[in-house]
């Protein structure tokens, strides 16, 4: 991770409370978050706050829209954040934002809220890699010792699993990730994006019983999904697809493909090819955990078929619900304060973000 340390030993139970404000703005969703280390060895989450951009149906958002969106609700969020807390400004310890990766100008945006605190206050700034976020704020709250993660997203789908003080990255995607995937074909039936595009494509799932034929493409610990989307919307253009869902209960012509089949087929299909790379991941390190993060992590059937695979191998599956699936800023001051604790500060020349910022790229200090 970018910035500088104090040589610490490897981390130990606080010898007094450290609190921390965590600010995240990678994509759609404004999140602000303070949590507490106390002398206890215990994590506090003190107030999780969050605020989403949403846009009309069939319409994805675009990161100017959506850093305004994030000006726009910064103080707000903040403030409701410190009031739910019951803390004041003085009393944190440092302010985390993230550095990356994610959207050019959401990250600018809450990069310069951070900044501004850290000199209004005088407290440490830290920038956080967004991945690392959801690793450890899943970890913590499931209490996975050393799982194989799958972290799949918006923007990321990557199999991970740490060695040597690095989160190694064994398999990822070689295009678009699976919930940029799933977006965008919700985009294509003008599913709603309330509260997101994947909620709604899972539910209309629930509604499909036919699996279409779609590419199956793993290429050994990767996945290609961009042929899936192409080959997905083509039938949405056939003769044979009716564009509304046939009412539950409705005997259909067999020939007929409803939004509610693709749906269940996409699913279906995107999901066992995750299945599989994680499953490789497990046989490598012999780990029997697995540990679902980012916001698809929400959806329960992807839960439900690696739970069925974990199984079979004695395994289990930790996962979250949408409190900390979803994108937070409580996730970004976990992971914050665990680095400033070890001694990590990121100097004000350097409060930059960027927008490749990659998992295995962060010095993993906090594990031995």
């Amino acid at each position: 991770m970018p910035g500088r340390y104090r040589k610490i030993s490897p981390l130990q139970a606080p010898t007094k409370p450290y609190i921390a404000l965590g600010l995240e703005g990678s994509a759609n969703k404004l999140g602000a978050g303070i949590i507490k280390h106390d002398k206890d060895g215990k994590t506090l989450v003190l107030s999780n706050i969050r605020h989403t951009y949403i846009t009309p149906p069939g319409e994805g958002f675009l990161p100017r829209d959506t850093a305004q969106h994030h000006r726009e609700w910064a103080l707000t969020v903040i403030r409701d954040a410190i009031k739910k807390a019951e803390v004041s400004m003085h009393d944190l310890d440092c302010i985390c934002y993230t550095k990356g990766p994610g959207m050019g100008a959401p990250l600018q945006s809450v990069a310069l809220v951070a900044r501004t605190l850290s000199l209004l206050y005088n407290k440490p700034l830290i920038g956080v890699n967004h991945c690392v976020g959801h690793i450890e704020m899943g970890r913590q709250i499931t209490g996975a010792q050393n799982p194989v993660v799958l972290y799949v997203s918006g923007g990321n789908t990557q199999v991970i699993a740490y060695s040597r003080q690095c989160y190694r990255i064994f398999g990822e995607t070689l295009d678009i990730a699976v919930g940029n995937c799933l977006d965008r074909f919700a985009r294509v039936i003008n599913l709603s994006n309330d509260p997101s595009p994947g909620y709604n494509i899972e539910k209309e799932a629930k509604k499909g019983n036919r699996l279409v034929p779609l590419p199956y493409a793993t290429k050994g610990m990767d996945v290609s999904l961009s042929g899936i989307l192409s080959a997905i919307e083509a039938y949405t253009l056939d003769k044979k697809f009716c564009a509304d869902s046939l009412p539950n209960g409705t005997v259909s012509d067999e020939d007929i493909i409803t939004p509610a089949d693709l749906c269940f087929s996409l699913q279906e299909t995107v999901f066992s090819m995750l299945v599989e790379i994680t499953e490789r991941a497990m046989a490598h390190i012999g780990s029997k955990e697995v540990l679902i993060v980012g916001g698809v992590g929400c959806n329960e059937r992807l839960q439900e078929m690696m739970g069925i695979m974990a199984q079979e191998r004695g395994g289990q599956v930790f996962a979250t619900d949408e409190r900390f699936c979803i994108d937070n800023g409580i996730m970004i001051a976990q992971a914050g304060l665990l680095s400033y604790r070890m001694g990590h500060e990121t100097p004000f020349h350097e409060s930059t973000c960027t927008q490749r910022f990659r998992t295995d790229e962060v010095h993993v200090a906090w594990r031995i």
